[in-house]
């Protein structure tokens, strides 16, 4: 396209001069991403500083303001603040370069300056200044900017569900240990109790009251004893010392089990994760259609010949007998996603009533459990009072002892298995961590 000197020298300054830019496409130039649309001349000196791309963000607000259900200062919180301090923090890496980029997105409208050097026929190297401003692009600038606003949403998706995942393994690790040493108690105390029970059998034994056979079973009832105390050790030195490679303090001093605060319902983590892909997966649709389509940009190059300058006109791809099918397969997308937001919702809920119900039923048979313990130390007592006087015999109180003592087990096995409940619920809530402190 040829134009006259006087129209080159408007070309120019309008790609020289980007205030006089009215828009890339869609109307107005987009001065933050995700924010109010601004026009780019009549701005005021005094006008203040717009908000930042994030905090204009739903989901970043969501996140922002998620509650977390550890009590502070609990056993709980102190080991969240202990790993959370010690973390990596690649997410927190990761969002940081899209914040980057988001903020290099966000002066995509500007006018595009870069050197060109070639070498002509006769030899000599030509050295030149091109610019170059896009006019007119189907709105591929804006949905850059919402690609790039989506990039940093996902990626703080990420960084809270990478956080609330480590306070949840750190958890599930300190209860595994806090297990470990409430079984090593209790079979510290059965150790002593049976190994009573043993001095008796055997001095009844020797005395020839008893046979060798009862002594036999009660020796085979301490070493069973002995062995499953070895269990529960080595599973607390294994998890203690995983634990601590996690935190940046040391957390062999805590001790006891936490209750864990009711938090508000909100949207859960997938589902926000899901509505970043959405917009996400949208901006690309957007930026693939604007491709099939015409758009306008004005260029000028500056050499030693002097200024001049055109409009370009044209597509990044060429039509063909599959662009239009393409073009609705792009349409499409959004229903596409839509849709896996409202999967990613259903399977949150069922997960979370699931949960619920499970939390809700290992309560109420731990509950249960304490009552049978309760009851088969009533009989332990009577058999041991009915013992001292001549009613019974050794492997009587023994027995009775043993059924004591799994019952008592169970209570211990139902009682961390709440534990875990909750605290797995508190996972699928995404309540481990508080969400404006990550």
């Amino acid at each position: 396209m040829t134009l006259s000197r006087r129209s080159l020298g408007m070309i120019a300054a309008i790609v020289v001069l980007p205030g006089c830019i009215k828009g890339t496409g869609d109307g107005v130039v987009s001065r933050f991403i995700g924010g109010p649309q601004v026009a780019a001349p009549q701005e005021s000196a005094a006008q203040p500083a717009v908000a930042r791309a994030e905090d204009a963000s739903p989901i970043i607000a969501a996140l922002q303001v998620r509650p977390t259900a550890l009590t502070p200062g609990t056993a709980y919180a102190r080991i969240a603040d202990g790993v959370i301090a010690s973390d990596a923090r690649v997410a927190e890496a990761e969002l940081r370069v899209a914040r980057l980029r988001a903020e290099a997105a966000r002066r995509n409208w500007l006018p595009r300056i870069g050197p060109r050097v070639s070498l002509n026929s006769l030899g000599d190297f030509v050295a030149e200044l091109l610019i170059n401003q896009v006019l007119f692009d189907n709105g591929r600038k804006q949905a850059e900017r919402d690609l790039a606003k989506a990039d940093v949403e996902l990626a703080a998706v990420t960084l809270v569900e990478d956080g609330n995942a480590r306070v949840f393994e750190a958890l599930s690790l300190y209860l595994k240990a806090e297990e470990g040493r409430t079984r090593q108690a209790h079979y510290e105390v059965a150790l002593r109790d049976m190994s009573q029970f043993e001095w008796v059998m055997q001095q009844r034994v020797e005395g020839g009251v008893s046979n060798m056979a009862d002594l036999n079973v009660i020796r085979q009832k301490l070493a069973s004893i002995r062995a499953r105390q070895g269990e529960a050790q080595e599973a607390v030195t294994t998890a203690m010392a995983e634990l601590n490679a996690m935190s940046a303090v040391p957390l062999d001093d805590v001790r006891g089990l936490s209750a864990l605060q009711p938090v508000a319902a909100g949207r859960a983590l997938a589902v926000l994760r899901a509505e970043a892909e959405r917009d996400r997966t949208l901006a690309e649709a957007r930026i693939a259609r604007a491709g099939h389509l015409p758009g306008l940009s004005a260029t000028g190059t500056l050499g030693k010949d002097g200024l001049s300058g055109g409009l370009e006109a044209g597509s990044d791809q060429l039509f063909g007998l599959g662009t239009m099918a393409e073009l609705k397969a792009l349409e499409a997308t959004k229903l596409t996603a839509e849709r896996r937001i409202g999967e990613a919702d259903e399977t949150a809920r069922r997960q979370i009533a699931s949960q619920s119900r499970q939390l809700e039923a290992f309560e109420r048979q731990a509950a249960e459990a304490a009552a049978l313990t309760a009851s088969a130390k009533q009989n332990l007592d009577l058999f041991q009072r009915q013992y001292e006087g001549g009613q019974r015999q050794v492997m009587d109180v023994v027995n009775v002892y043993e059924t004591y003592a799994s019952a008592l087990e169970t209570e211990i096995d139902l009682k961390y298995r709440a534990a875990r409940a909750a605290l797995e619920l508190a996972r699928l809530r995404g309540a481990l961590a508080e969400g404006a402190r990550i």
